[in-house]
């Protein structure tokens, strides 16, 4: 877990020599459980001057900024949070223009933010509204301003939130240090006082952030400034720090269950037996004594009672589970009532993993497979659509019940792009599925994106087609990773077609610049020919028949040396 951070923040705003203040500012510090997740959000908007509602436009910004950041799934990055909230704001802001004055310059602002979150601070930027940064003796302009210049001189937006239905915004990440001072002001500031004069005062001045704020504020309009004037002072004191002696207590607050037996009541649930064990874990089918409903209790091993690594992926599988919401992924239930022991909850499902499946049916037909890894892709999809990838996807993390519903289970290897962002003392290792499944990015320490459960499912699905690893055993090391050799699926299963072989190659391709990109297209390849792919009858002799090709070669070498002998 992490301390801190702390902040002093200065604010001022006046109308200056207009009648209306169209600007508007604000800084979000929210609960101990956001500002892990979500981090601290400022901005600062200034509502177009020739805008029909610049005021209402800027306002808008601002607090739809602040209170929807904060609304938006915890597993998401900054940056594509951020980027969801700007792109609704900006078509609404657009569309209201339109309706209500019937102009492009209806409802139109600027926007300048920063998300400061785990020590990084996360610029968003469109229009002429700025963001300096103060570091040690250097004043930096962090945001570039979007502005065309006219014949007379004049200064007009080319881009603002709501002036066009498209928007295009300006992101950079920086890393924060304690003491940098961030600077927000709208163009009735820093038109009339220059960047140097803006440094001096930062530098004279620090102490108090509002008189700051003010100073600054009077020295524009002393310099001539005739637009709305708004500063705010952000000082970070201390950024915060990670406590890795806390962040492991906060793992062991709750004690590993004794160990269980049928009969025994753990919480209100009464075990029935052992479902499943390993040297990782144990699950079990329980009862909830009040409502009667068949569970699975899955509990830690003993045997990882002080590792920190196992702990937090324990935990992080229910925290998964109670985020991703689909048929095909496995239900966490939130445990009703006092939890005295650490465990998780699930669903029970009546069937058999996808390993027991394959070895029930080894010649199964197209359309069943498909079928199944259709309903896989769509439990993928609910992990991707979070950005979270799942990164164990095999045969043995998938059930599949008595009416043949699949369920993906065991998210404790799920990366989290949205928890990445936060400093953690406790490192994770890349790779955490199994060595066949898993993409070869992982075995090369490169962090893998959706397109390593893709590269997983069409291992999967090469494997209910021909009972083989399109690789054989390939991931011994690293240097085999640049040796894969695919072997067509076609040569093992002579049922296969080519075009069906053809997006299996593409998916379990090792490079994943050449994979699918998302998880429809291939799905729509498996079931209908892509015209794009070689057919068997185009392809070369050696890739479609490899035995005919070598019986050639050997006739021809054959004859070559009767030739030889004979002349």
């Amino acid at each position: 877990m992490t301390t801190g951070p702390t902040l002093t923040v200065g604010q001022y705003s006046t109308a200056g020599l207009k009648k209306d203040n169209e600007d508007s500012y604000g800084v979000q510090l929210p609960s101990s459980s956001d500002l892990e997740t979500k981090g601290i959000a400022m901005v600062i908007a200034d509502g177009m001057s020739a805008a029909e509602a610049g005021k209402e436009a800027s306002e808008s910004c601002v607090k739809s900024f602040l209170i929807d950041y904060y609304c938006t799934h915890e597993t998401l990055t900054v940056k594509t949070a951020v980027t969801q909230i700007l792109s609704a704001l900006n078509r609404w802001l657009y569309g209201l223009g339109q309706s209500r004055y019937s102009s492009s310059k209806g409802m139109v602002s600027t926007f300048s933010a920063l998300v400061m979150k785990s020590g990084i601070a996360h610029i968003f930027h469109v229009g002429d509204s700025r963001i300096y940064r103060k570091r040690d003796g250097d004043f930096e302009q962090l945001t570039t301003d979007h502005r065309t210049w006219g014949k007379n001189g004049k200064g007009y937006l080319s881009r603002a939130v709501g002036i066009d239905v498209n928007l295009d915004v300006d992101y950079r990440a920086e890393a924060i240090d304690d003491g940098d001072i961030f600077v927000f002001t709208t163009d009735g500031v820093h038109d009339f006082v220059n960047d140097n004069q803006i440094a001096l005062l930062i530098d004279r001045a620090e102490k108090d952030c509002d008189v700051t704020a003010k100073t600054l504020a009077d020295m524009a309009l002393e310099n001539g400034s005739t637009d709305n004037i708004t500063v705010q002072i952000v000082r970070i004191d201390d950024v915060g720090s990670t406590d890795e002696s806390a962040h492991l207590k906060k793992l062991q607050h709750l004690p590993f269950p004794p160990d269980l037996e049928t009969g025994m009541v753990l919480d209100g649930y009464c075990i029935q037996r052992e479902l499943y064990a390993s040297n990782r874990g144990q699950v079990y089918l329980a009862i909830n004594h009040e409502t009667g409903e068949r569970v699975a209790i899955k509990t830690p091993s003993v045997n990882f009672e002080d590792d920190p690594v196992y702990l937090e992926l324990f935990i992080r599988e229910e925290w998964v589970g109670k985020r991703v919401h689909s048929p095909h992924v496995l239900k966490v239930i939130n445990h009703v009532g006092t939890r005295h022991f650490l465990y998780t909850v699930c669903e029970y499902v009546d069937g058999q993993t996808l390993t027991q499946w394959m070895a029930d049916n080894r010649d199964p037909d197209m359309q069943t497979v498909r079928d199944i890894i259709s309903q896989i892709a769509r439990g993928l999809r609910a992990f991707h659509r979070r950005e979270m990838v799942h990164r164990d996807l095999k045969p043995g993390n998938i059930l599949i019940d008595t009416h043949g519903t699949v369920k993906i289970i065991d998210f404790g290897s799920t990366k989290i792009a949205g928890l990445d962002e936060i400093t953690s003392p406790i490192t994770h290792p890349e790779m955490l599925g199994a060595v066949n499944y898993t993409a070869p990015e992982y075995h090369l320490n490169i962090s893998g994106t959706k397109q390593a459960d893709i590269f997983s499912l069409g291992v999967i699905m090469y494997q209910m087609l021909t009972g083989r690893l399109p690789y054989g055993q390939g991931f011994k090391n690293k240097n085999s990773v640049h040796r894969l050799k695919y072997t067509p699926a076609y040569q093992l299963n002579g049922g296969v077609p080519d075009w069906v072989d053809a997006a299996l190659q593409k998916a379990v391709h090792p490079d994943p610049r050449i994979r699918y990109t998302v998880l429809s297209e291939f799905l729509v390849d498996i079931s209908q020919p892509n015209k794009k792919f070689v057919t068997r009858e185009n392809a070369p002799l050696l890739e479609k028949d490899p035995v005919l090709f070598w019986k050639i070669i050997a006739i021809g070498l054959f004859l070559l040396c009767i030739y030889l002998v004979i002349d």
